[in-house]
């Protein structure tokens, strides 16, 4: 049973959806639309909206809509070293309190997600992403370090990260590590697997922005 309240079942929809980029940077958010979209009322999506702009994931949260905030990535190295701080100790709390149940539900989020990078559908996969990670950290039962590290998600650049060649084979193997040190219960191996699941699609971020960067001028595209 879901004891989220409405507003922040829609919260966690759009931040889902902007994670995954569905709703790309700088995008405007209607909260018309989405009403429609999950066939509810517009004070929900109103309130979810307010949500996500104190969590920075959207600016101008009106009545008319938000935007989608731009990133920065500038803030991106303090950011990385924020979430393994926090991610790590959301996994140490997990595994301290997962069910059989709660394994068997990340088992089939990292299907789910493997099945969707091997059908291309990257946009499908980001998502499923989010999940697992949400699904993870909630096991932990810390609502505060989660709302500080969806903060964090906010600002982290996730579509960039996960658009990259070779990222999604990547993944799927540092999901299993974690799920391997979950079965086993060894709380040092599955932050061990955490954090470098997060540097990991961190290396590629910097890897992608160098390659961008000394691509001539000539061979970018308009």
């Amino acid at each position: 049973m879901d004891y989220r309240t409405k507003e922040e079942q829609v919260a966690d929809y759009l931040r889902e959806r902007i994670i995954s980029g569905v709703y790309p940077r700088g995008s405007r958010l209607k909260q018309a639309e989405i009403a429609e979209q999950l066939q509810l009322s517009i004070t929900p999506v109103r309130e979810a909206l307010k949500i996500l702009e104190a969590e920075g994931y959207v600016s101008g949260g009106s009545y008319k809509g938000a935007r989608v905030v731009p990133f920065d990535p500038t803030a991106s190295s303090e950011i990385l070293q924020l979430r393994l701080m926090l991610e790590s100790h959301l996994v140490r709390a997990a595994i301290e309190r997962i069910t059989t149940e709660d394994f068997k539900a990340l088992r089939e989020l990292a299907d789910e997600f493997a099945q969707a990078f091997a059908e291309g559908d990257r946009a499908r996969a980001r998502g499923v992403n989010y999940r697992f990670h949400r699904k993870l950290y909630d096991i932990a039962e810390q609502p505060q370090t989660l709302h500080f590290v969806q903060i964090l998600w906010a600002r982290y650049p996730f579509d960039l990260i996960n658009s990259a060649e070779g990222r999604g084979q990547d993944a799927i193997e540092e999901h299993e590590e974690i799920l391997q040190a979950f079965a086993a219960g060894d709380a040092s191996s599955a932050i061990m697997a955490m954090r470098k699941h997060i540097e990991s699609g961190w290396k590629v971020l910097k890897e992608e922005a160098e390659g961008q960067n000394s691509t001539p001028a000539s061979m970018v595209a308009d």
